[in-house]
């Protein structure tokens, strides 16, 4: 379990709301340890001024009226006096530093003999006491005299002044992280093969320089994948048309032998014009909108096609209809790709292949699976076959124009079936599949998803 926020935002907001907090707590100390030495001058000068007073007053009066002004001092200034008694329970004023440096005050002005506490026989207070010719009294005084609690002012305005201070703080970081998301969506969207709309020129320096830059990126893929497509699509468009002529000129020769591995060559370098092609067109499928799609009626058409061209192919459909949101080209020209992949390498010297084709779904996503029974690949290797132009010489058959490899392909079949996994939100796996072969897994997200 991670206790910590993995976004940018969240972070950096607890980063600054933790300073924020320890600076106000610093503040705090600091504003206590000034306060404290005047704090306990004027605390001491006051108890020290009621002492003399009481003292004063008592000497003065006569003593038949003493206890008459004992009484009115009780009500009217809080002042409570009593005699020292025997065997006292006392207990001590405390050890905090202000009430330590108070006593060495108190000792100064009131002399070394006085004595203090907090307590005296289970009366709380500030107890302080005198001496009258040789008689001794105590003074009791309120509690908050001394250790008054701070103002609830106080600690409303210092909430208020935190919490505005980490409005501020949210608000800051929000207005840098907002631009880092939006670049964020649009590189993710740049990695899916689409273009992202430009991005905005607001906010600080920096942010607006790295919007520049990125919007100059994203336009320059953009250029290349375009003359990239023109490029692959004018070549294919140009060599289809003497292809066409070599064809005809190759059927009219006499020598069978020679005429039928022509016409093989020139099938072969046709299928891998048309996959030049097709990689192209897979770059401009984002424009296409898409619609709801049913994955097992795609399937049973495919089972069809490849049936009436004499390759049966096993066909496992888990629910029907099976609906996905896509594009309906893009993935019958994927599933066309795999399926052409495995009839590739299942196929056995009798012109038979294994293979089957399986639908179905699992969790929030439905799942195709091409299944056959070729040598399979290499785990190691199944990443890199997804790359344009790249081919297995080992696994998958050689596939190099050598014997036995011209069946080979131009590379592409796979890495274009990648694409449009990308392009619609899911991904492509090639699998080992039990008890030998290969299992080419395309996951796409369930429409109701």
């Amino acid at each position: 379990m991670r206790l910590l926020p993995q976004s940018l935002l969240w972070r950096t907001f607890l980063l600054m709301a933790l300073l924020l907090g320890l600076s106000v707590v610093s503040w705090v100390q600091i504003f206590r340890l000034y306060e404290r030495e005047p704090r306990s001058v004027q605390i001491a000068t006051q108890i020290a001024a009621i002492v003399n007073l009481t003292r004063a007053a008592l000497i003065s009066s006569r003593p038949e009226n003493r206890a008459y002004l004992l009484g009115e001092l009780s009500q009217s200034e809080q002042i409570e006096i009593y005699p020292v008694e025997p065997n006292e329970k006392l207990e001590p004023l405390g050890q905090r530093p202000v009430f330590q440096r108070i006593e060495e005050l108190l000792h100064d002005k009131l002399g070394a003999e006085t004595r203090f506490a907090s307590a005296r026989n289970g009366l709380p207070g500030v107890w302080v006491s005198f001496v009258i010719e040789e008689d001794e009294y105590w003074v009791r005084l309120r509690r908050d005299r001394v250790d008054p609690n701070p103002p609830q002012q106080w600690l409303g305005w210092g909430a208020a002044a935190l919490l505005l201070a980490l409005i501020g703080a949210y608000f800051i970081v929000w207005t840098v992280n907002r631009p880092l998301k939006r670049l964020t969506e649009a590189a993710r969207a740049v990695g899916r093969g689409e273009t992202p709309p430009a991005m905005s020129d607001g906010g600080p320096a920096e942010i607006q320089t790295l919007a520049t830059a990125f919007n100059q990126m994203a336009s320059d893929l953009k250029t290349a994948d375009d003359n990239r497509t023109l490029i692959l699509a004018g070549i294919s468009h140009d060599l289809r048309t003497p292809l066409a002529r070599l064809r005809l000129g190759t059927e009219m020769s006499s020598d069978t032998t020679f005429r039928d591995g022509m016409v093989a060559d020139i099938e072969q370098i046709d299928g891998i014009i048309g996959q030049f092609l097709d990689f192209a067109r897979s770059g401009q499928d984002e424009a296409t909108p898409a619609e709801p799609v049913d994955l097992a009626e795609l399937a049973q058409e495919l089972r069809g096609h490849y049936e009436s061209h004499g390759h049966p192919i096993a066909l496992e459909i888990e629910s029907t209809p099976l609906m996905i949101q896509g594009r309906r080209p893009a993935l019958k020209r994927a599933l066309h790709n795999l399926v052409d992949n495995a009839l590739r390498y299942s196929t056995n010297e009798q012109g038979e292949a294994d293979i089957t084709l399986r639908i179905g779904t699992e969790r929030r996503f439905a799942f195709v699976e091409v299944l056959d029974r070729g040598p399979g690949v290499p785990a190691e290797h199944s990443e890199r076959l997804k790359q344009p132009f790249t081919r297995l010489d080992v696994a998958r058959g050689t596939a190099d124009g050598s014997e036995g490899g011209a069946q080979g392909g131009s590379g592409l079949g796979l890495a274009i079936v990648d694409r449009i996994a990308h392009q619609h939100g899911g991904r492509f796996q090639l699998l080992p599949r039990e008890g030998g072969g290969l299992c080419a897994r395309l996951t796409l997200a369930r429409a109701s998803a």
